[in-house]
């Protein structure tokens, strides 16, 4: 009970306060140097270059990769963006949406808040090894967003701009944060395999730095959240919710069982597969919509009610996890 509360607190405090910021600067009452959009870059610049580098090289330094199976983490990672996308696609047709509305529901199935909420529910209930996962887990996440799921969404928009493929992958090759990923992972499996010892104060830094790495992540989240016009679309906002709480979780986990993770560790990667697996519409999903002219009202809907929906889904996840 008290790792759920404090999961949950984490989550809430984090949003809260970045909602409460943004308030407070629109109505004049804080005066910031900086644009809203520019300190919540600022905030995931200092997470995602500086703070989740060093707890991911000091988690899979320590990780056993001993079982062949762990190489199959990232392409589990993929499997649940497709199966996401693929999902929004299909209920987008039978409930039928209009292309604005259908572009921004598959990005709502395709990307889901890994990085910040599921890496911190993994370490407060799994530990520092689960983490480690984390990062395998979500290895092509980034790279898939740009060269998928960013180019499909676009294909909706009612004005298409083509961009030259060699541009597109010049940008994810040269991009800061998908290349300091792969250099913390590399870092980290290079010490393990070279045998060199941890400092024994890593596990202390770690648990200091994971959690503070969601709550800055979260509050900059908070930063930009709207709450305008999301009754108007409650059937696709939960319908996103099914595809990521129920039917992703199902064929993903399902998947990994049949590949034999429970098998792994006392199902230490199954679990972490689980919990992944479910979690709500990421922020950057919103992305798409907002640069290619998609119907931004339904993407902050799903993301709004299925982030909200993790006080109920959590507590599931772990009453599951206890008889994996």
């Amino acid at each position: 009970m008290q790792k759920l509360l404090f999961s949950l607190s984490i989550i809430t405090m984090g949003l809260l306060i970045g909602y409460l910021l943004q308030r407070l600067v629109l109505s004049g009452k804080i005066k910031a140097e900086a644009s809203l959009a520019k300190q919540r870059k600022i905030i995931q610049m200092v997470v995602l270059l500086c703070l989740n580098p060093i707890a991911t090289i000091g988690a899979i330094w320590i990780l056993s990769f001993e079982n062949g199976r762990i190489a199959l983490m990232p392409a589990i990672g993929i499997l649940a963006m497709i199966t996401g996308a693929f999902a929004a696609f299909l209920i987008g047709k039978l409930i039928k949406l209009k292309p604005s509305q259908q572009g921004a529901f598959i990005s709502c199935g395709a990307m889901s808040n890994v990085g910040s909420i599921g890496a911190l529910v993994v370490f407060v209930f799994l530990g520092e090894a689960a983490f480690a996962l984390v990062a395998m887990y979500k290895l092509f996440e980034q790279v898939m967003s740009y060269t998928i799921w960013f180019p499909v969404a676009k294909s909706f928009s009612p004005y298409l701009q083509q961009e030259a493929t060699k541009h597109k992958v010049r940008k994810i090759l040269t991009d800061p944060f998908v290349l300091v990923t792969v250099l913390s992972i590399l870092i980290g499996f290079a010490l393990n395999t070279l045998g060199v010892s941890r400092p024994a104060f890593y596990s202390n830094l770690n648990a200091v730095i994971i959690p503070l790495s969601s709550l800055l992540l979260l509050i900059s989240i908070g930063m930009a959240m709207k709450f305008s016009k999301i009754q108007a679309y409650l059937k696709p906002a939960l319908l996103a919710s099914v595809i990521k709480y129920l039917l992703v979780p199902v064929v993903v986990t399902g998947t990994a069982f049949f590949l034999g993770f429970s098998k792994v560790d006392n199902s230490l990667p199954l679990k972490v597969i689980l919990i992944l697996s479910s979690m709500p519409v990421g922020f950057t999903a919103l992305v798409p919509p907002s640069i290619y002219d998609l119907d931004v009202d339904l993407a902050n809907a799903g993301w709004m009610v299925s982030t909200a929906l993790l006080a109920l889904v959590i507590p599931l996840q772990m009453l599951i996890i206890r008889y994996i």
